[in-house]
């Protein structure tokens, strides 16, 4: 997004929060260097505060849970108060799906023709905007609310509904989401790295090629293809899974605690990558604005975009080494748990949800208004002014980062008692606060240093 967001217009605040979309000039060849809506080192909070407060929050939380939590309370895919049957004969009906795959398609298809005709300039063209802030971080707060809906949006499925397979094949059992994973690592490396990302031939091609790949699969394995291999659609199902509307395992559209919804996560191959890359891209956009690393790009002998290429791919393996150690541990704590990697990794999706939050919810209330006036033809407008006030954005980004690792440390007791013996529970869950501070302070640490 950081190609994107040089072009734009910065708010009159832009100077005050973490992390920063102002774009800093480099010497041939340029690369947008910053990503956000403000810089770390002016975020108008105390260090010392943020840190005590986000510490003090899992402190708290963890010794309430290990006292007063001892046994399984969510109840994953079963658990959910039905909603009314007219409302999900509504929900289910082909009208509804129709419309929807119809409503989806042909924003795409307005975009993709704005993208084709319209200038190659992404302040009045909205194609780059409607990708890396409408899709990419719009997809948070609807699916947060309504659901898996690009499940139902995407214009691939209507695309490949027109022909499917009359035999797919079985989709193998060890796929799992791992080509979601290297497809939302891809997007990513687009969003924060690729120089041009906004020019019409680099977004083309990107899209082309995603396309592609996408109907292949499709047309070998069936639809169940999509909900395993496209990037947008396992980003947008799994957070849903943080979402009070969901479905039974009856199938049943139900409300619930958010809680189940987490419990509820498939332990699929390639989970543990997917959520990795969503935590190590997201701090990474929080490293690319830091000064020294900055200079660095700049004077690397490998040039602008390895150097960021690699400091991206390092971010990712970063987090995935410190999930991997953790899971060691737990293995070495109790042989009989035979999955550690992924019978945990659900409590690293409210930490990622507190990242995307944190980092991308001014982007997202400033921006949309603009995107969707170019989007229908009208005279661009600037972006407006941010919501909050420098220090309420400040808190609030420290209040998403801190909430969702306490939501996760909640995900993760609960998890912990349910699969250790009780003598142990609390001892099992050890590894993971600590590895929850690690992250706590490693994101606190992008706002304020």
């Amino acid at each position: 997004m950081n190609g994107f967001l040089a072009h734009l217009p910065a708010p009159a605040s832009a100077d005050l929060l973490a992390p920063a979309h102002a774009h800093v000039p480099a010497p041939a060849p340029v690369l947008p260097l910053a990503h956000g809506v403000g810089s770390r080192h002016d975020l108008p909070l105390s260090p010392f505060y943020a840190y005590a407060g986000a510490l003090t929050a899992l402190l708290v939380s963890f010794l309430a849970l290990g006292l007063l939590w001892s046994s399984s309370r969510f109840r994953g895919d079963l658990a959910g108060r039905p909603l009314p049957a007219s409302f999900q004969r509504a929900a289910d009906a082909p009208a509804t799906r129709a419309a929807l795959r119809v409503l989806g398609s042909a924003v795409s298809l307005v975009l993709l023709l704005h993208l084709l005709l319209g200038p190659d300039d992404p302040d009045l063209n909205p194609a780059p905007g409607a990708l890396y802030v409408l899709l990419w971080v719009g997809l948070v707060p609807v699916s947060l609310l309504f659901g898996p809906v690009w499940r139902l949006l995407n214009p691939l499925r209507a695309l490949h509904s027109l022909r499917p397979p009359r035999d797919p094949r079985p989709l193998p059992a060890a796929l799992g989401i791992r080509p979601a994973a290297a497809g939302l690592l891809l997007f990513t490396w687009l969003e924060l790295v690729a120089p041009d990302n906004t020019s019409r031939t680099v977004l083309l091609s990107a899209l082309a090629a995603h396309a592609g790949f996408q109907l292949l699969g499709a047309a070998r394995y069936g639809d169940r293809w999509f909900a395993h291999a496209d990037p947008f659609e396992v980003y947008s199902s799994l957070l849903a899974r943080l979402s009070p509307l969901g479905r039974r395992a009856d199938g049943r559209l139900v409300l619930r605690s958010p809680f189940d919804g987490l419990d509820s996560v498939p332990g699929l191959p390639g989970l543990v990558a997917t959520v990795c890359v969503l935590l190590g891209s997201t701090a990474y956009d929080g490293l690319s604005d830091n000064p020294r690393w900055i200079t660095t790009l700049q004077t690397s002998p490998l040039g602008p975009v390895p150097t960021a290429t690699f400091g991206l791919l390092a971010a990712v393996a970063l987090v995935a080494a410190c999930y991997g150690l953790c899971a060691g541990v737990l293995r070495l704590m109790d042989r009989g748990l035979t999955t550690p990697l992924t019978s945990f990794a659900h409590a690293l999706l409210p930490i990622a949800l507190g990242y995307l939050t944190a980092h991308y919810f001014s982007l997202l209330v400033t921006e949309f208004l603009r995107i969707v006036m170019m989007m229908v033809g009208m005279v661009p407008a600037s972006a407006p002014d941010p919501p909050l006030g420098p220090e309420g954005l400040a808190t609030l980004q420290v209040t998403a980062v801190v909430t969702g690792h306490v939501l996760g440390v909640v995900a993760a007791h609960d998890r912990s008692v349910r699969l250790f013996p009780p003598a142990r529970a609390v001892a099992g869950q050890l590894p993971l606060f600590i590895l929850m501070i690690v992250y706590t302070l490693g994101g606190i640490a992008l706002l304020v240093a």
